[in-house]
């Protein structure tokens, strides 16, 4: 009889074993678990730490709630300016109710992929080429707004998209670097010519102080002559002294004042040499020499020589 009770106690002790062991269940810190009883959810998504099940009759489903990242495969598409590319992105999103994500998807993460392939696809159509190379905040959030709409009745928030790389046609790309090399080239042209307005303007300024000192001139002649003599690999050569030039010009400017002065007097004279002839006949004549001028006629005849 007793030996009886110990092997009933020992099967029970046994077979209340392998009910504990089937029924327990450890839920981790970032997981919940979801239970269904004979195929109905029932109470809300059990907590992390050790649960229990019936056995045969409840069904646990973990469901992780860490953030998943979850690349979107390269999509290929025609821009809203019709240029074909290629657009891949990343989607970062977490589960924040266990109990829709288990019930009303068949499989989450597959459903968040092809909502974000959908959703890039139609991004790409809806944009131009530059608004996805310079202006992808914009274009992430748009994206993020598309796909979180289907997301949130699967209890499924989107946390954030970032489109990683748009890849280009070949003869796209050497067009936008024509492009580019023409702004910069149009750019360095503006500056290279403002440049040259505003030494000239200096140049204006210097040669009008110059024109006060003419002996700056010759000084900046001679500095520019040191500055060319420094690099010692060219001959510089002066035909005419800066001395010579000076008296040059002063000996122009002196007998160009003569020419006048001579021009002057000239006009003046011709009124005087156009007079009539009786005007000049009305002189006085001389008074006509005689012989007696000459006192040879008053000697005495004795007097006069042989």
């Amino acid at each position: 009889m007793v030996e009886e009770l110990v092997i009933a106690g020992i099967s029970l002790a046994s077979a209340g074993a392998v009910y504990v062991m089937a029924a327990a269940r450890v839920v981790k810190q970032y997981e919940r678990g979801v239970v269904l009883r004979l195929g109905k959810l029932t109470s809300p998504a059990r907590g992390p730490g050790f649960t229990m099940i019936v056995p045969a009759v409840d069904r646990m489903r973990k469901v992780n709630m860490q953030i998943v990242t979850m690349p979107v495969p390269a999509q290929e598409g025609i821009t809203h300016d019709n240029v074909t590319v290629r657009v891949d992105a990343v989607v970062y999103f977490k589960v924040v109710d266990a109990a829709d994500a288990v019930v009303k998807v068949e499989d989450y993460r597959f459903a968040v992929s092809q909502v974000a392939q959908t959703s890039l696809r139609s991004i790409i159509g809806k944009s131009d080429l530059d608004d996805l190379l310079s202006n992808r905040e914009k274009l992430n959030q748009g994206l993020e707004v598309m796909i979180d709409s289907p997301a949130l009745g699967w209890g499924v928030q989107i946390d954030r998209v970032e489109i990683k790389d748009v890849s280009l046609p070949e003869t796209m790309k050497r067009s936008m670097a024509r492009q580019a090399e023409a702004t910069r080239d149009r750019r360095a042209r503006v500056i290279n010519a403002d440049a040259e307005l505003q030494a000239s303007k200096k140049l204006a300024e210097a040669a009008q102080a110059m024109s006060d000192q003419p002996a700056a001139l010759q000084l900046r002649l001679l500095q520019t002559v040191v500055a060319v003599a420094a690099e010692k690999n060219s001959t510089l050569v002066l035909p005419f002294p800066v001395e010579l030039l000076r008296f040059l010009e002063r000996s122009g400017l002196q007998a160009q004042a003569r020419t006048e002065a001579y021009e002057k007097r000239e006009a003046a004279a011709a009124p005087a040499a156009a007079r009539p002839e009786e005007v000049r006949d009305a002189r006085p004549e001389a008074a006509p020499r005689t012989e007696a001028g000459s006192g040879l006629e008053e000697l005495p005849e004795a007097e006069q020589l042989p």
